[in-house]
């Protein structure tokens, strides 16, 4: 039997960086999941994009989400600095394009949402997309620039924070656990197979897979890789696209690599790449940026984000004492992982988060038997 101060099950981008958080601040930590990183996380696009990402009545989850971008380049280059590996932040803003009359409409009424906001966007005319983005389909009949929606690699990102994490003592244990309870409280995490980690505070961040523990459910997305020709990329921003009201992205980076995806399927764990979900990306990629059809195709990959009731992550004290949640971060894994595992160092600290990141209290979906009881790692 381990024990630490806090064991955090669940190695993806947003437990990795809560391990890091917590071990700067003087904690030992131990970090439980099987195949760290191979959920979610590595199939994550790395769209830091609130502004491009709102819904409609998604109002605190638009809040945290601009709380978030604001401080991703300090936290990208912190978790750089802390492990020598290089983290591949793009401030290259978001073009977002519509084909025909009706997606147009679509992108205008969201358009008019965000100016009514005071978000940072720009109507353009399809001659104005093609400007920026030569290769665009000349079927392109406007579109909307968000300059402050950036991107990152989510692997790079990923790899420096593992560096990080393990320079600061966190032990990683490649292991299947679960949340280990004795007296209605937990106490640590329990592991596949026998033996167990104590600690007086666990945090939960197993994504889709905490349904035991929060309100979260799968929600399936395949995304492609494809490969630009060495210094030739297609495209020198992220391009979002509704094609016949369906949504599709590419992401470019600057090794070369392009990245398209948007399915979204209510699935269950079903982590098979499709026939059809491919076909659909690719087409619709191509509909926008025709040069996409002579890429290589290098990797597809399908994962289970994991979606809440109001698509605003869980992020706090449940109702289990010392049990500290930080899932249900959908489609905003990356661009929330720096933001949540600041909450949480704070949360452990006792210490007050910010009022975005408190309207994800996991309180909102129900009455908490012992929201802040002591957990003993001051």
């Amino acid at each position: 039997m381990l024990t630490c101060d806090v064991v955090v099950l669940g190695g993806g981008v947003v437990g990795t960086a809560c391990a890091w958080r917590l071990a700067e601040r003087g904690r030992s930590v131990v970090l439980v999941d099987p195949d760290p990183g191979e959920g979610a996380s590595r199939a994550a696009a790395g769209m830091l994009a609130p502004v491009s990402e709102l819904h409609h009545g998604e109002h605190d989850l638009l809040g945290l989400g601009l709380l978030a971008a604001e401080g991703f380049a300090r936290y990208a280059a912190e978790a750089a600095a802390a492990s020598g590996s290089p983290v591949a932040h793009r401030a290259c803003g978001t073009l977002v394009v519509a084909l025909d009359a009706g997606d147009r409409a679509r992108l205008a009424d969201v358009r008019r949402t965000q100016e009514r906001l005071g978000l940072d966007v720009r109507a353009l005319s399809g001659r104005e997309c093609r400007r920026l983005e030569p290769l665009l389909d000349p079927a392109v009949s406007g579109g909307t620039l968000v300059p402050g929606d950036h991107q990152v690699d989510p692997r790079s990102l990923l790899r420096a924070l593992r560096t990080a994490a393990g320079r600061r003592g966190v032990q990683v244990l490649p292991a299947r656990g679960e949340v280990l309870r004795v007296g209605g409280r937990a106490v640590g995490v329990r592991l596949a197979g026998g033996g167990e980690v104590r600690a007086p505070l666990v945090v939960l961040a197993t994504g889709a897979r905490a349904q035991a523990h929060a309100p979260v459910r799968p929600v399936k997305g395949q995304v492609a890789r494809l490969r630009m020709p060495e210094g030739e990329h297609v495209l020198q921003r992220t391009v979002r696209g509704v094609v016949r009201d369906r949504d599709v992205y590419l992401v470019p980076r600057e090794d070369g690599e392009l990245v398209v995806g948007a399915t979204s399927e209510d699935r269950g764990f079903d982590e098979t790449v499709t026939a059809g979900g491919v076909h659909d990306l690719l087409r619709d990629a191509q509909a926008l940026v025709p040069a996409v059809a002579e890429l290589e195709l290098v990797e597809v990959l399908a994962r289970s984000r994991p979606g809440s009731p109001d698509n605003l992550p869980l992020i706090g004290f449940g109702e289990v004492p010392g049990l500290l949640l930080a899932v249900g971060h959908h489609r905003n894994g990356v661009l929330l992982s720096g933001v949540t595992a600041d909450a949480v160092a704070d949360l452990a600290d006792g210490v007050e988060v910010p009022p975005e990141v408190a309207a994800c209290d996991p309180g909102r979906f129900g009455a908490r038997a012992a929201a802040r009881e002591e957990v003993g790692v001051r």
